[in-house]
């Protein structure tokens, strides 16, 4: 188990490493002049030649490629003109917020694992639940009334889902504020009852999905010899759909759940937009309104490594579901 989870983690180093290259080589390498887009519009001449120099622009790629990398885990000092030493981890400067940009990151990235975290329990959870109970009641009302939910939500979007909450649970009952973020350790309950819309919008698109995906795999694995071999030895239900079906039916779902979580992680721009949040995924849409590269590249990273840890979470529960992927 230990030799499995070590060559996971290596090749998870080595495609980070390849993702940082290959959106610093995009955001400061290709582009003209990158500096243009990230100072105010009211620079000059000159203070565009200084914000040059503050970033290092001058010297050549690897230099600085290196220099990013080290203040990711050691810090390092921007000048005077970018608030002096940047601890660990320091990914620049923003001259668009006037602020680093792991500070930017600090801000706004609890929002959205505040959004994610509570909203990919709610969708697993109900999703994977029903796909289930569907599956082992095929054909009944109840089937019928799963596969109508799942189809709906398939069909519809956050943002139409979104209005719908807001009209009727916020604007005309009154039943829930205008969403909002507050810290969970300041208020848990303004923290539930500001993020509770965006919860459950979410869990209903992404439920809707997993319930289809979960039905069908739990279907095909129900027709499989091993379970029919189960039921003629005399095992219970419970043992049966739960120790041997279930656990073969929930592979493909860790896999989708590892990457919608993942990529959820690195921004959930409309979601936010659509409840007037600000979390990363707004933060990066701004970035690159305002031509912001250093938040950009951030962001990018940030959403990589989400990415990136999800699928070795996945590999990791592989290992746990299916005792043959630890000997391979």
């Amino acid at each position: 188990m230990a030799r499995f989870l070590v060559k996971r983690l290596l090749s998870a180093g080595l495609t980070l490493f390849a993702v940082s290259v290959f959106s610093f080589l995009m955001f400061f390498a290709l582009p003209r002049d990158p500096v243009s887009g990230m100072c105010p519009k009211n620079c000059n001449p000159e203070r565009l030649e200084r914000v040059r120099q503050e970033l290092g622009l001058r010297d050549p790629l690897i230099s600085q490629y290196a220099g990013y990398m080290k203040g990711i885990f050691t810090g390092r000092d921007l000048g005077s003109a970018q608030g002096g030493r940047c601890d660990a981890p320091c990914l620049g400067w923003s001259y668009a917020n006037n602020e680093a940009v792991s500070d930017t990151l600090a801000r706004v990235l609890p929002v959205t694992l505040s959004i994610v975290i509570p909203a990919a329990i709610l969708w697993l959870l109900l999703g994977v639940g029903l796909g289930m109970v569907s599956a082992l009641r095929r054909g009944t009302w109840l089937d019928r009334v799963a596969i109508g939910f799942s189809l709906t939500g398939a069909s519809l979007q956050i943002y139409f889902v979104g209005a719908v909450l807001l009209l009727v649970l916020v604007y005309n009952l009154r039943l829930l504020p205008v969403p909002s973020y507050t810290s969970l350790f300041d208020s848990p309950a303004k923290w539930a009852s500001g993020l509770v819309l965006a919860w459950v919008a979410l869990a209903f698109l992404y439920s809707a999905i997993y319930a289809r995906l979960s039905r069908a795999q739990m279907l095909e694995t129900l027709s499989e010899d091993y379970v029919r071999t189960a039921r003629a030895k005399g095992l219970t239900k419970p043992k049966v759909y739960g120790r041997h079906a279930l656990r073969a039916a929930i592979t493909p779902v860790v896999t989708i759940a590892g990457l919608d979580v993942g990529g959820a992680l690195g921004g959930t721009v409309i979601t936010e937009t659509t409840f007037g949040i600000q979390g990363l995924g707004r933060t990066a849409v701004n970035a690159v309104s305002d031509g912001d590269l250093p938040t950009i590249m951030a962001t990018v990273l940030i959403a990589a490594v989400f990415v990136v840890l999800a699928n070795v979470v996945v590999d990791l529960l592989y290992a746990v579901i299916d005792p043959r992927v630890r000997l391979r």
